[in-house]
């Protein structure tokens, strides 16, 4: 059997022996989606590049860690989301530093309002900041749902719960994030 047919279990015993060819078949199989994860959190192609390797690099650093609770796919997922997550709150941080005097900030402030897109990030961000501070359970929930988009059936094969539980998981979870959104305004 070649590298390339072999399901994943095996490639990813290869991969915990140092095995470079299965590594590479494992970021053949997933870069793409991996990428788009991080592109939809981040919205910069360049970063979500390095952050989509840099998450392989974690990965395959950890993978002793993997237990094969979820899916390999489903646990790499996880780590690029919480590694975009971190990257867009650390970019967030350096733009609202101001690149002009405070005179030209004095004047820009003064008009009626701001653009769609400066209403829109800024509303992303502070959400993203009160999930944060969700519990972690809601947290990964409403990850898995909302930004990630998967449906239901999804996020309870992920999160190993019955579907009963999910959506009770998930409306809790909004109801805890609306109240901090609320807290927050």
């Amino acid at each position: 059997m070649t590298l390339t047919k072999q399901n994943i279990e095996s490639l990813l015993i290869l991969c915990k022996k140092g095995n470079q060819l299965a590594q590479l078949e494992v970021y053949n199989r997933y870069q793409s989606s991996m990428y788009n994860v991080a592109v939809r959190i981040v919205k910069d192609t360049a970063e979500a590049e390095d952050i989509m390797q840099e998450s392989f690099l974690t990965a395959f650093n950890k993978l002793q860690m993997f237990k094969g609770d979820a899916s390999f796919g489903s646990w790499l997922k996880r780590i690029v989301i919480n590694n975009s997550i971190t990257q867009y709150k650390k970019s967030q941080r350096y733009v609202a530093l101001p690149e002009y005097g405070l005179e030209e900030e004095v004047e820009e402030s003064s008009f009626d309002g701001i653009s769609e897109d400066e209403y829109t990030n800024t509303k992303a961000a502070q959400v993203l900041k009160c999930m944060d501070n969700l519990h972690d359970n809601y947290r990964q929930a409403l990850t898995l749902h909302l930004i990630e988009g998967y449906d239901y059936e999804e996020v309870c094969e992920i999160l190993q719960i019955s579907y009963a539980n999910c959506r009770t998981l998930i409306s809790r979870a909004k109801e805890s994030l609306r109240n901090k959104l609320i807290v927050t305004t």
